[in-house]
């Protein structure tokens, strides 16, 4: 069972403990970025495993998704040129509260101390169409990205129109994951690099 400390506990603590509270914090941070980026690339911790010759143990990486452990930068760069994603992208943003972001409940302190969970809600419609042909007008990181992306899901699908893909609001999650926005973001986002088709 993984624990929530909260602001004020944070506060409450020596500067000793304080560190190694946000030693933890964002090593969970980390290990959620890990866990999200695997899963949007549908590799299981045993095919991560087996693509790097058996150097990313799936128990370990799983201790690294998990924030048991803190993974060292060189491991991390590794594993981000196994994954062929620049290093940044397996880094939360700055501020980001773990699982806060991707939608994964978290739990929020009121004015009056007591705790409740809540989600992220997105307004992301079940299916979002991509205007393929209008990508290469895209410029900067985000074309390559996306156009990586969405070439893995091309591949997995066997589509290969070349004109439009239709990807659901689990993959406009992953995009945005990818980006370090919300979902609803990078929704915004696509639409205003007039990459969205209408259904």
């Amino acid at each position: 069972m993984v624990m929530t400390v909260s602001n004020k506990e944070i506060m409450s603590l020596d500067d000793d403990e304080q560190e190694e509270a946000a030693r933890v914090a964002y090593a969970r941070a980390v290990g959620t970025r890990l866990r999200a980026m695997r899963k949007q690339m549908r590799l299981s911790l045993q095919a991560v495993e087996a693509m790097s010759d058996l150097e990313f143990k799936a128990s370990v990486l799983g201790a690294y998704e998990r924030g048991e452990r803190a993974i060292s930068v060189p491991r991390l760069q590794r594993l981000a040129k196994l994954y062929d994603v620049p290093v940044d992208q397996l880094l939360p943003s700055d501020g980001v509260v773990p699982g806060g972001r991707w939608g994964v409940p978290t739990v929020a302190e009121d004015r009056s101390g007591s705790r409740e969970h809540s989600a992220a809600v997105s307004t992301i419609p079940d299916k979002v169409a991509i205007d393929l042909t209008k990508l290469h007008t895209v410029s900067g990181p985000e074309r390559d990205l996306l156009r990586r992306f969405l070439s893995m899901i091309q591949v997995h699908r066997q589509d290969f129109n070349g004109r439009m893909i239709t990807i659901r609001a689990e993959d406009v999650r992953a995009i945005a994951c990818l980006f370090g926005v919300t979902p609803d973001s990078m929704g915004a986002r696509l639409d205003e690099l007039g990459l969205l088709v209408a259904l």
